[in-house]
């Protein structure tokens, strides 16, 4: 569960009559490096038969009134403004899933892989029919990591950071929803309730803190940003300048590891000694793949990025915890099934979560929540609501593990008269 934390953009995803399934559409390659077709494709089939439109029963009817009672209890414990008008539940299979998450990938991805077309990048490698089978590839990968992520999600608060004008979107997966109930002996519709008001809890979030969304969009364009420098082939400086160092571009990396496979073990365009390659193999089994793909300074922009979602995280799961059994009783012990679903994953679901750094979504709900339990233990749900204020408010990394450190930085002396 959680958030789709999507850039936006104009295609991809069409709704279906009546349902909020739906098929993803294609214009071809075009430019594209990334054949999205392919990726939609070899997604819905790694997803299985199983994760299309089926008779599950789960309507977004019989929740909705709660949920918006819910999101109610929400604004009065958090403090935030209740919108007017919240964004409609809708029960989706797992191609309807895919094709949003595709349409949350392409303006992130499309920018990262254009240079390898262009003139500067690597055209003599990838030009003509060897271009349409590297997008196909690169499709494929994308497609079939949607496609395996597509058999576990619940439900997803949909938010384009990088566009406001683009609706938000509360979705319900269907069949990942009637297979959990089913594993976990749990009631199907209460389990539906469960993760319907989580997510709802992130919409009021958004919507009675709107800095939120342009803080993380903010971040994200950042660090998109400076990507497509590293692609390009150097290191940004003061001034727009840039710099060939250490640290050279994707493009120029490859040729550089494609020329010399034969002169020893090379990577990224140069060769490393065995200790060196022992090092990353060491980090990447710590989970820290995408901390050496990015670099240390982009980690850094990455790390305040999660701090914020384990803020967001957290407090959604404090939040229902505090007050979700007002309009679910059975609260306690869905929580425990689920907390035992994120516990028992198997071997493959954890190798791909460490080395995508997707186990690091599972401790945002753990880290994120003990820091709200612990600031309102110590100060009440109203210390809590400083959080919204501004992006100034938020913990840092060290604070969400101390929470003493943000209550003293933020603690607001009482007015004397």
């Amino acid at each position: 569960m959680g958030m789709i934390l999507e850039a936006g953009t104009s295609q991809g995803y069409e709704p279906l009559p009546g349902r909020g399934h739906g098929r993803f559409y294609a214009l071809g390659m075009g430019t594209d490096m990334i054949d999205w077709g392919a990726a939609q494709r070899i997604g819905e089939l790694i997803a299985g038969s199983s994760g299309r439109a089926g008779y599950g029963g789960v309507l977004a009817s019989s929740v909705e009134p709660l949920t918006r009672d819910f999101a109610g209890r929400v604004s009065d414990y958090a403090g935030l403004p209740l919108p007017a008008e919240l964004p409609a539940l809708e029960v989706v299979d797992r191609p309807a899933w895919i094709a949003a998450n595709l349409k949350t990938m392409r303006p992130l991805l499309d920018p990262l892989t254009a240079g390898m077309g262009s003139s500067d990048g690597i055209t003599g490698l990838l030009s003509g029919p060897l271009r349409s089978a590297s997008g196909f590839l690169l499709g494929a990968q994308v497609g079939a990591l949607t496609g395996v992520l597509s058999q576990r999600v619940l439900g997803q608060y949909d938010l384009a950071l990088l566009d406001a004008s683009v609706t938000p979107r509360l979705l319900l997966l269907e069949p990942n929803l009637v297979q959990a109930a089913r594993n976990l002996g749990v009631d199907r519709d209460e389990l539906v309730l469960w993760v319907s008001i989580h997510e709802i809890t992130h919409a009021v979030q958004f919507s009675g803190a709107p800095w939120l969304r342009e803080h993380l969009g903010g971040m994200l364009k950042e660090l998109i940003d400076g990507l497509q420098v590293t692609l390009a082939g150097g290191r940004s400086k003061e001034g727009g300048q840039h710099e060939e160092g250490a640290q050279q571009g994707w493009m120029q990396n490859l040729r550089g590891s494609l020329g010399g496979l034969t002169e020893g073990r090379v990577f990224g365009g140069r060769a490393f000694n065995p200790s060196e390659l022992r090092e990353m193999l060491d980090r990447a089994r710590r989970g820290e793949l995408l901390r050496l793909t990015l670099g240390d300074e982009r980690w850094q922009l990455v790390e305040r990025m999660q701090a914020t979602m384990s803020l967001v995280e957290g407090h959604a799961e404090h939040t229902m915890d505090v007050i979700g059994a007002e309009v679910l009783p059975s609260l306690p012990r869905l929580r425990a099934a689920m907390n035992r679903r994120r516990g028992t994953r198997g071997l493959p679901w954890r190798v791909l979560e460490r080395l995508l750094g997707l186990e690091l979504k599972m401790k945002q709900y753990e880290v994120g929540k003990r820091f709200c339990d612990a600031v309102v233990q110590a100060e009440g749900p109203q210390a809590l609501a400083r959080v919204w204020s501004g992006p100034e408010m938020l913990p840092s990394t060290g604070e969400l593990a101390a929470p003493a450190l943000w209550l003293a930085r933020t603690h607001v002396p009482p007015v004397t008269i």
